[in-house]
């Protein structure tokens, strides 16, 4: 509402500056002929101002800050993979009745096309993990994940990963199974109940921790070829990850 009243006050306010300066344009000159071929002229340049301003300037400086929004996402996005996401993601797989199916929908390599990524991503976005819990080190998780929780905290105060939905999920699904698991004194002999809660905190965050990781190693590819090639080399969806070359 503020914003509105604001706008209307510098309407009229600009309204009347340009009224007062033809009166004075009238005063001077005694020439209301003019003035109205002026009017006229301005009236009628008004609609191309409008499209070079507010549709093709605006968009232009939309899309430039769209993509520096998204070169400091993409930036933030690969140092939480760095710190923590790659090492979930090959940590939990071992734990996946299913990590064969999986590892073999996910297994990206350097021929890879737009089309296999969908392909991956579609896979992804529906994935059904099938956990043994009972394989899961779930005190290592919990130490894991308690080692970075400030800087998860750091990651949801940023303002411009707030601006993506889906990382943002990504966190609070993190951010959640680290509150889970610190909210036991002891994750020994838990119950059957606990243990089924646990295991949907861990399939909703390795959910979106597949989905995000493609998304980002696709922008890699087309963006950073370099590190798309360290990606390769190392992500956990093949039989022996090595940085080194064969």
């Amino acid at each position: 509402m503020k914003g509105y009243k604001f706008v209307l006050i510098v309407g009229v306010v600009f309204l009347a500056v340009s009224a007062i300066l033809y009166l004075i344009h009238y005063q001077v000159f005694h020439d209301t002929h003019h003035i109205y071929i002026f009017l006229l002229h301005d009236f009628a340049f008004l609609p191309i101002e409008v499209f070079l301003v507010v549709v093709v300037i605006e968009r232009f400086i939309t899309r430039r800050e769209k993509q520096e929004m998204l070169y400091k996402l993409n930036m933030a996005i690969g140092a939480f993979f760095s710190e923590i996401g790659n090492y979930l993601l090959g940590d939990l797989l071992k734990n996946f009745k299913n990590r064969e199916d999986i590892s073999r929908n996910l297994n990206i390599n350097s021929d890879w096309t737009h089309k296999d990524f969908k392909r991956a991503a579609d896979f992804a976005y529906t994935l059904e993990i099938d956990i043994d819990i009972e394989k899961i080190d779930l005190e290592e998780l919990k130490k894991f994940l308690s080692s970075k929780r400030m800087y998860l905290l750091t990651l949801l105060e940023n303002p411009n990963l707030l601006e993506h939905d889906r990382f943002t999920d990504l966190l609070w699904a993190t951010t959640h199974l680290d509150e889970e698991l610190e909210a036991r004194a002891s994750l020994k002999g838990l119950s059957k109940t606990d243990l089924e809660h646990l295991t949907v905190d861990i399939q909703r965050m390795y959910d979106h921790l597949a989905s995000e990781w493609l998304d980002y190693v696709q922008h890699l590819k087309g963006a950073y070829p370099f590190l798309y090639s360290l990606v390769l080399r190392t992500h956990p969806f093949q039989e022996k990850p090595s940085a080194a070359f064969a």
